[in-house]
């Protein structure tokens, strides 16, 4: 399969030709949420941002296995601290319910917001928990490799020999291994450790330790870095093509995971590493101790200081496209605004492009060579590493023709029907296969509005039509057809539709 596409690796710091390891198929893993809260506004970016590329690599023709995890262990408060509570067991217990209650609710929340955002659901969604299994093979493994010590029921990873002999550590997240020496924190059970750096892969549960499995080593648990690496190796095998996330797993989250496979497997996990960046909220990073966040549910209702109004779902998915998922996000009610108009100038512009009429009688060759080469430009676009926000400028430039066109600023006639038939798939496809945006219903206030608008102008229509002006009464008519609704006179009266 010949291809333009170029994805920049993380691993290597540039951008590189997508060349997967069998051609036609692409193995993709995503880290996906831990659930015990409903999930913030920097995560849905992160997976709207993967949808995206999912999306555009099925458009291309790909056949993907996209796996994304389900942590529903729960990691421990400091990533290793043992005798840390972690997560979903601390809501557990605040809660009074079974750790996996606490899992399920925030699971199907997460779920429900995908669907809102009108996200595609992974091939394979493994959940942490139905993985322990594997998890205690690959800790057999690296022991076995002499890349992990016991101490006390609880085992480690040697990230000390790992570094001298692999001399990869380090490389993903662009530390040295002294930096990271010098940055890891004191814990509270140092002395179990060879070195402050090396992490657990298996934590020894204490007695109040709600979640808790057997192993060869102890009634414990998995750590955090181990399921991701256990679960990919499973469903995409030892090495795959893509591994992604947000931009804070890059350290010590991917790093480590790189180790464990490296440790387990003698091979790096994955080809291509991909690191969406952060969002950001008036200039500055979400905090909920500032006062400086917001949640999906305040977006969508306008409930928070920090908002002058509700904002629908594909309002915000086109917010989220106007920013490359390399570069930060800055939110801000005014950006939303925005992005709002934005949204219905895009939606606009489709349903006046399904409205046009070609004729080939005239043909301005200047206008199709523009309009062939802007649809040529969008897909260079998105070869570029995915980058939506020029590839949304280049719809917005055919919005500008289309809309001249439909005003009759340009004449329609000098437009080729192969030219028009092209344009109107090309937009369909990027607007809603690849960015996943859709139309969106209009509310029960908007749709009584609309119906006492639509009362009143074919009253009016009647009006003329009973007085014999048939002129303003075909010119009533035929606009509302433009507009997309189509007006049909019977014996019972008259009646109108959407045309979709």
């Amino acid at each position: 399969m010949a291809d333009n596409l170029k994805i920049y690796n993380t691993l290597s710091g540039n951008k590189e030709p997508l060349k997967p390891l069998v051609e036609g198929r692409i193995g993709m893993y995503v880290c996906g949420p831990t659930v015990y809260s409903d999930v913030h506004l920097g995560n849905c970016r992160t997976f709207v941002s993967f949808d995206i590329i999912y999306r555009y690599l099925l458009y291309k023709g790909y056949k993907i296995r996209y796996v994304r995890n389900i942590t529903d262990v729960g990691h421990l408060e400091g990533d290793t601290d043992i005798g840390a509570e972690d997560k979903i067991s601390k809501k557990a217990r605040l809660e009074q319910l079974e750790p996996m209650e606490i899992a399920q609710k925030y699971t199907l929340g997460f779920h429900r917001m995908m669907d809102i955002f009108n996200t595609l659901s992974p091939s394979i969604e493994p959940r942490a928990t139905g993985h322990i299994i594997e998890q205690i093979e690959m800790v057999k493994a690296i022991l076995d490799n002499g890349y992990g010590y016991e101490v006390d029921g609880s085992v480690y990873f040697d990230t000390i020999k790992f570094a001298r002999d692999k001399k990869v550590y380090g490389q993903l997240s662009g530390r040295k291994l002294e930096d990271l020496l010098s940055e890891t924190r004191e814990l509270k059970k140092q002395d179990e450790k060879k070195h402050p750096s090396d992490f657990a892969i298996w934590i020894k549960a204490d007695p109040s330790h709600l979640m808790r499995w057997s192993s060869p080593w102890s009634v414990g648990f998995p750590g955090w870095h181990l399921e991701c690496s256990a679960m990919s190796t499973r469903y995409l095998g030892k090495h795959f093509d893509i591994h992604g996330g947000g931009g804070d797993l890059k350290f010590p989250h991917h790093e480590n995971e790189v180790a464990q496979n490296y440790g387990a497997c003698n091979c790096a996990p994955a080809n291509y590493w991909m690191h969406g960046n952060m969002l950001l909220m008036n200039g500055k990073k979400m905090s909920k101790s500032d006062g400086n966040s917001l949640t999906p549910e305040q977006l969508f209702t306008g409930n928070s200081p920090h908002l002058s109004k509700g904002y629908s779902p594909m309002s915000i998915r086109f917010f989220m496209l106007q920013s490359h998922y390399r570069s930060t996000l800055d939110l801000t009610d005014e950006a939303l605004q925005a992005a709002e108009k934005g949204f219905q100038r895009l939606m606009e512009g489709y349903r006046n492009l399904l409205s046009l009429k070609p004729d080939e009688k005239q043909v301005d060759r200047d206008l199709n060579s523009k309009l062939e080469s802007l649809m040529h430009q969008v897909f260079d676009n998105l070869d570029d590493d995915f980058n939506t926000p020029k590839a949304l400028a280049n719809l917005f430039e055919m919005v500008s023709v289309i809309n001249s066109i439909k005003n009759h600023q340009i004449d329609s006639d000098k437009l080729r029907s192969d030219t028009l038939q092209k344009l109107q798939k090309v937009f369909k496809e990027v607007v809603f296969d690849v960015f996943g945006l859709k139309e969106e219903e209009l509310s029960s206030g908007e749709d009584e509005v609309t119906e006492k608008l639509m009362d009143l102008i074919l009253q009016l229509r009647q009006q003329a039509r009973t007085e014999k002006n048939w002129g303003m009464a075909d010119t009533i008519r035929d606009a509302l057809q433009e507009a997309g609704i189509v007006v049909k006179d019977g014996k019972e009266g008259t009646a109108w539709s959407v045309k979709h």
